[in-house]
Order: C-alpha cells, then sequence, then structure tokens
C-alpha cells in the first residue's frame, strides 16, 4: 500500500492506483486547478466516505511501498479525469469502475 500524503493527512492506496491518482492530480495542479477529492474509507464497523479540497497551492506526497512503476491503463486514467473535472470532483475508483475503499493513517 502507498500512501498520498496532503498536508496532515495520509491516506492509504493500492500503489497501482495511487500511480493513477498521482498522475490526474498532477496534470489538475500543472494547469493550476483545485478539486475535490473522495473516497471511501472502511472500517471494521462501517464505510464512510471521506473528501479533501485539493489546491496546487499546497504540497502533495505520493510515498510507494513497491519500486515497480505500474504501466497506466488509459482507459482508467480517462475516467478518473472525468470524475476529477466534474461538478462532484474525482471519486476515487478502481481499475473496474467501482469506488475505492481505503484506510487513513493518523
Amino acid at each position: 500500500m502507498g500512501v498520498l500524503i496532503y498536508g496532515p493527512q495520509e491516506i492509504e492506496f493500492d500503489d497501482r492506483l495511487l500511480t493513477h491518482l498521482e498522475f490526474v492530480i498532477v496534470n489538475k495542479f500543472r494547469r493550476r486547478e483545485s478539486f475535490l477529492m473522495s473516497w471511501l474509507e472502511k472500517t471494521h464497523s462501517n464505510t464512510s466516505r471521506q473528501s479533501i479540497w485539493m489546491n496546487p497551492s499546497s504540497p502533495v506526497y505520493f510515498k510507494y511501498t513497491g519500486s515497480r512503476v505500474p504501466s497506466l491503463n488509459r482507459e482508467w486514467v480517462a475516467l478518473l479525469q472525468g470524475e476529477a473535472n466534474g461538478s462532484r470532483g474525482l471519486i476515487v475508483r478502481n481499475e473496474d469502475g467501482t469506488p475505492a475503499s481505503t484506510s487513513r493513517k493518523l
């Protein structure tokens, strides 16, 4: 599991998913675009939705557990970019299009 670090937030994502998120986030930030990013967080008793406002003026850090860079799935990138450009913001999705769930490090 990799970690997206944004301000005080540390959110764990699978390395392959995090690679795709990095591509989308960096491209949005290059264009100086802010956006909302949401994902599901599972605990032992329930699932909740988490959201953060992503702003290009705030540092973001991508930390991977593996050293191999996964190949990009262009269809998945297009899905995530479409989400990021939409009015609801980037809803983090798995490669099959289902909402992704993760856990947050404290």
